[in-house]
């Protein structure tokens, strides 16, 4: 996912500098690329015409990813890139029986909400998207980035 793309141009060296990828860019599934301690998911499974996905389209591909999410019985910590990828993320652990605080939230590059379960806690962080759009105008900087995954990797080792 976001290989040989300006999202991933700006993900992966962002990922690198936070310790959890072993090479600054991905462009091919075996480029040899390894990410340490995350995984890489979608609220879509293909490109939607104009970059846009319709909710019809986010439908289709919310089962997959909420079936991921379940499956990850250790993940402490999701990072949510952009509206719709942060949206989805919450939207599959209530699916999957997770209560979320703030139960109204609001977006917001850096907002944390939390999620819920028995005893355990998942916080979601929320970014913005590295489309070129947020970093060719300055809406998303590296600096903004790297503190999102200064604190993933904070939150997910306590």
């Amino acid at each position: 996912m976001f290989t040989g793309d300006a999202s991933g141009d700006f993900l992966y060296p962002a990922l690198y500098r936070a310790g959890l990828s072993s090479a600054e860019s991905a462009v091919s599934a075996d480029d040899g690329l390894q990410l340490h301690d995350c995984l890489i998911t979608a609220a879509l499974r293909c490109a939607p015409p104009q970059n846009k996905p319709t909710p019809e389209e986010l439908r289709r591909c919310f089962p997959y990813l909420r079936a991921e999410i379940a499956a990850l019985a250790s993940v402490r910590v999701i990072v949510g890139l952009g509206a719709i990828g942060t949206k989805a993320a919450i939207d599959a652990l209530k699916a999957n029986a997770w209560t979320i605080e703030p139960a109204r939230w609001r977006f917001g590059h850096a907002t944390q909400i939390q999620a819920h379960k028995d005893k355990r806690r998942i916080t979601i962080i929320a970014s913005f998207h590295p489309s070129r759009q947020n970093t060719n105008t300055g809406k998303l900087t590296a600096a903004m980035f790297d503190a999102i995954f200064e604190r993933a990797t904070e939150l997910a080792r306590t």
